[in-house]
């Protein structure tokens, strides 16, 4: 069984794995799998485990869990989330300015206004009043994972806050003659506390702004509908729609749901599924998604999918799948984080005790420091200075950069890819995806339309336009695929068709009819050669049209002999060629898979460049040819759209679907690419690339600031308020990072 729970007070990575150890410590749980970013926990158990226990178990852990909720009620909680930061964060900050501003003359100048008693009371003062009514979630959290011996990320702030408020009672006392006299750092408590809070409304900020992909797709459904009922035009909320429901749609309005149109004919906006911006002719029979915008025409369409079977829905999952997913990379951040927050305590702990026994050698080089470093008190005792390093090591290396590095890079990756109709379906396929090097084609339906369209005309003495009237007229008694496609080309043409008589279809030979008065004939080349027609003429075309793999029919009359000849094959789709140029200058190689006869597939392999051809491969068949290039080392991504490429897109490192293909392929698939076209699939590698990329870059800004600040932490050489912020920055500095893949030119203008 499969249950997942809404996580609420994680922070960082460690609390992720604190809740995760937690869940699979539970008695009939399988497997835990907990986001830090969705705030969602995915858990596989058995019969025996109920949603209280689990609930239970994160209680246990410090952390808080619920069912989780519709979609609609997160993208509430994201701004009430949103909403509670920024009020912490101001609460933090009124108290903390005047903090500042009060330290500064002790700062630089060692003066204590209005006397050193009443320094000391009002910092505490101060400084309690945001740590009791803003900090108290973070803090509290903190020591609740240090009960748990699971420390996290807010264990070291809280640490940090807690012993820097101490110091200033113990100031107090000090002053009183209770103690030895000692430094004041309950002021920098209410500072480090104000910039925590900062960064993490940063961070909750860009969980929402994370999410508006699928906020932005939720809000361009239909709201309502006109149903027909009893011939009567009935408004209803589109939730109340269901399957079989024949809809009234007019000009400029939302399809309301997934369907069929099953009277008149239109230009769909399909730019919110499809990326694509030109609208989209559709008429009887076509499919249509829900929330695409009707251009002129009056629709009826019945719907056949309703609420979360439509497209719009799917889209939405598989959205916050790759959101909520992790990638290889993630394991190698995930076993750092592991250990990293223990052995900060640690070097804490040691920086403390090593200042107390070693202050001479130590004391020699802030001595040195203080000259050039105005922060640096060369002056403070020798348990003060100690405290300096100790508290500034705490907040220094809190690994919340490193936590976010990777999911913040993925959302806003996988968010510009559902705008662009570019659905992952896990972050594992972004990044096999940019290292892949081969790509397998279908091709029916994958580099071709998947349906037979006229490719070249050649008239013989008459008008082109002439030669199709005359064609169309006769195939229009056909059912015949060819026909059809004729018949479809002269429609395109806007041609006035005229009415066939005594019509009759020859089996593997062609039709033949009366049109316009006259015995017309339109077949293969024998046949017309049997009946007595001349086709010299036309021999060479029709010999050079044969070899490229193309059915020609030749259109004969009984007065007039040949009329010409009409080429009809899978066409290429637009665009593809140019898309296989751009994936080799991208270093990717192509090669072309199908079941289709070798002629056929040499042909379409050579009219888009692609040089490694297969062809007569049965389905079990392609599936082991993906596996012998794997065999040989490669990182393979297969591209297909039908029900017989699924087994090879499931096999395959990453397998790619075309949306306008089968249900079968798209769940197979890793990724789907809505448009159909071939140019999206460059659009997903480049995003991909530039994902991963972000990933890279966030991860290394994350250790290089830790492994700098850390040794100067301990050298007594960053002041704790010094410490805080760069912490902060470096977090504000990941999710900044992340953002800018919004800026990447997907196109490759």
């Amino acid at each position: 069984m499969r249950q997942e729970l809404r996580i609420e007070g994680m922070h960082c990575a460690s609390c992720a794995r604190a809740v995760e150890h937690a869940l699979r410590g539970v008695e009939g749980v399988q497997s835990a799998d907990v986001r830090l970013l969705t705030e969602r926990a995915a858990i596989e158990h058995d019969d025996r485990v109920t949603v209280e226990r689990l609930v239970e178990a994160v209680a246990e852990a410090g952390y808080r869990a619920r069912a989780a909720a519709a979609e609609e009620d997160r993208l509430a909680g994201d701004a009430r989330r949103v909403a509670s930061a920024k009020r912490r964060m101001k609460l933090a900050w009124a108290f903390a300015v005047p903090i500042m501003g009060w330290m500064i003359p002790e700062m630089f100048l060692g003066v204590m206004w209005p006397s050193p008693l009443l320094f000391h009371v009002g910092m505490v003062v101060l400084a309690a009043i945001p740590l009791a009514f803003a900090g108290g979630p973070t803090i509290r959290a903190g020591f609740r994972a240090l009960a748990h011996r699971a420390p996290t990320m807010d264990s070291l702030i809280a640490l940090g806050i807690a012993v820097s408020f101490l110091t200033g009672l113990l100031a107090i006392l000090g002053e009183l003659g209770l103690s030895a006299r000692s430094f004041d750092y309950a002021g920098i408590s209410a500072m480090i506390l104000a910039i925590h809070l900062t960064g993490r409304w940063i961070e909750t900020t860009a969980k929402g702004r994370a999410s508006q992909a699928i906020r932005r797709l939720m809000e361009l459904g239909a709201k309502s509908a006109r149903v027909l009922r009893d011939g009567e035009e009935i408004g209803v909320p589109v939730d109340s729609v269901e399957v079989g429901d024949v809809l009234v749609v007019r000009p400029g309005e939302k399809i309301p749901t997934d369907g069929v149109i099953v009277f008149g004919e239109s230009h769909l906006d399909e730019s919110l599924v499809t990326g694509e911006s030109a609208p989209v002719r559709r008429g009887v029979g076509d499919p249509v998604v829900g929330a695409t915008v009707n251009g002129e025409g009056l629709l009826r369409v019945r719907a056949m999918d309703v609420g979360e079977t439509t497209f719009l829905a799917r889209i939405v999952r598989m959205i916050e799948e790759a959101q909520s997913s992790k990638v290889p990379i993630q394991a190698f951040a995930d076993r750092v984080t592991r250990v990293f927050v223990p052995v900060v305590l640690g070097i804490a702990l040691v920086t403390l005790v090593v200042w107390i026994a070693f202050p001479g050698a130590l004391g020699t080089v802030v001595e040195r420091a203080g000259v050039l470093l105005p922060w640096v008190d060369a002056n403070l005792g020798l348990f003060s200075r100690a405290l300096y390093a100790a508290i500034a090591v705490l907040v220094i290396a809190c690994p919340c950069a490193l936590g976010l590095a990777t999911p913040t890079a993925l959302m806003v990756g996988s968010g510009i890819g559902g705008e662009n109709g570019i659905l992952f379906r896990s972050g594992e396929a972004i990044q096999t995806l940019q290292e892949a090097r081969l790509v397998v084609f279908d091709k029916t339906g994958t580099i071709t339309v998947g349906r037979p369209g006229v490719t070249d005309v050649r008239p013989n003495g008459i008008a082109e336009d002439e030669l199709f009237r005359v064609a169309a007229s006769l195939e229009a008694g056909s059912e015949h695929p060819i026909g059809r496609a004729i018949v479809r080309e002269s429609e395109s043409r806007g041609l006035t068709l005229s009415p066939v008589e005594r019509f009759r279809a020859v089996s593997g030979r062609g039709v033949r009819g009366n049109v316009g008065g006259a015995r017309v004939v339109a077949g293969t080349r024998e046949w017309l050669a049997e009946l007595g027609h001349d086709v010299d003429p036309v021999a060479a075309d029709w010999e050079r049209l044969a070899g490229e793999a193309k059915t020609v029919v030749g259109v004969a009359r009984e007065i007039g002999g040949v009329l010409g000849l009409i080429a009809i094959a899978d066409r290429v789709k637009g665009g593809a060629s140019a898309a296989i140029d751009a994936l080799e200058r991208m270093g990717l190689r192509p090669m072309l898979l199908t079941g289709d006869h070798a002629a056929t597939a040499e042909a379409v392999a050579a009219s888009v460049g692609i040089e490694r051809v297969a062809a007569d491969v049965r389905p079990e068949e392609k599936l082991a040819a993906i596996r012998s290039l794997q065999g040989e080392g490669e990182r393979v991504v297969m591209v297909g759209d039908g029900i017989n490429d699924a087994p090879a897109l499931k096999a395959a490192d990453v397998g790619i679907a075309i949306g306008t293909g089968t249900d079968v392929a798209m769940e197979a698939a890793d990724v789907t690419l809505v448009s159909g076209d071939l140019d999206a699939l460059v659009r997903a590698v480049r995003l991909s690339r530039a994902t991963f990329g972000k990933i890279r870059q966030n991860l290394f800004w994350a250790f290089f600031y830790n492994v700098f600040a850390i040794p100067l932490a301990v050298l007594g050489l960053l002041h704790p308020l010094i410490a805080e912020a760069a912490m902060a920055l470096s977090s504000i500095n990941v999710v900044t990072n992340a953002n800018r893949l919004r800026r990447v030119n997907l196109s490759g203008d």
